[in-house]
């Protein structure tokens, strides 16, 4: 209860109970007192969900809007079923513009996925040294960062790696698991490790994706034939987490296009929660 509203019930210099008339009347402003604060307490518990629309800034030919890995691209392109899960689990999504010091103090999750090449933007906008001191000074202090990168040559390898580096993650420049026509299985993933992304979830699918290289604190999460497929990092009071791929966008998370025996969606679920549950580490 706030020092003002307590002062209508109780004498601070005593500290005895002041009478009140009307009992039902204390009772619907402890009521109000109580919704008052259990608002804050939600708003200040909610995961605030940041996607990179600075890096990854490209625009669709025909409809002149941005589109591809955004919250707001609903077709097979888009992030917008992955969008809806945070939803679903209580979070707040937005997309994020440069990652200043400011904006990046409005999130607790930062995802950053497939930033653009020449080829898919003319004008990109590279991760330059002040955007990785940003990013650095944000996860130190608690940020969890997710990063999705792409294989050779759909991805900017480059100077992402000079961020994904200070985590003790490197994306290599190659092209695992192509997939011809509709061969599924040419993308398939089933021998999973016993980590919370693939709780109950026997099958996923990743196609044309890059391998990771770890050194220091970062530790694998998925590996095939010795190539690394995603990795995750614990550094300073934050969270990394990898993979080299842009992996559960709208055409791949559900079974649109994918057999029923893949379970995208379930690790999608899986790895919300996770990312999630990261946030609450101090």
């Amino acid at each position: 209860m706030s020092g003002k509203l307590s002062k209508m019930f109780f004498q601070s210099k005593n500290k005895t109970m002041l009478k009140v008339s009307n009992p039902f009347l204390l009772l619907r402003w402890l009521c109000i007192v109580y919704a008052l604060n259990l608002s804050v307490f939600v708003a200040s518990a909610q995961v605030n969900v940041g996607l990179d629309n600075w890096f990854n800034h490209e625009t669709n030919a025909k409809t002149g809007q941005p589109y591809h890995y955004l919250w707001s691209d609903t077709a097979w392109s888009g992030y917008s079923r992955w969008g809806k899960i945070f939803t679903d689990q209580g979070a707040e999504i937005s997309h994020i513009n440069k990652p200043t010091k400011q904006e990046l103090s409005k999130i607790q999750i930062y995802i950053i996925a497939d930033p653009d090449t020449t080829s898919e933007n003319p004008n990109p906008n590279f991760i330059l040294p002040n955007d990785v001191k940003a990013i650095k000074a944000w996860v130190k202090k608690g940020g969890v960062l997710m990063i999705l990168a792409n294989d050779a040559p759909n991805c900017e390898f480059t100077h992402l790696n000079q961020l994904a580096n200070i985590f003790g993650i490197s994306f290599n420049h190659v092209s695992l698991h192509p997939v011809v026509n509709k061969n599924w299985e040419m993308g398939a993933f089933s021998n999973l490790p016993g980590h919370p992304v693939f709780k109950n979830v026997t099958k996923i699918y990743l196609k044309e994706i890059s391998s990771l290289t770890l050194s220091g604190k970062a530790s694998s999460v998925l590996v095939e034939n010795g190539n690394v497929i995603m990795a995750e990092s614990q550094w300073g009071k934050g969270f990394v987490f990898a993979v080299g791929d842009p992996w559960i966008y709208n055409e791949y998370i559900d079974h649109d296009r994918l057999p029923v025996d893949f379970m995208n969606h379930a690790a999608a679920e899986n790895l919300t929660e996770y990312l999630m549950q990261k946030t609450k580490r101090k």
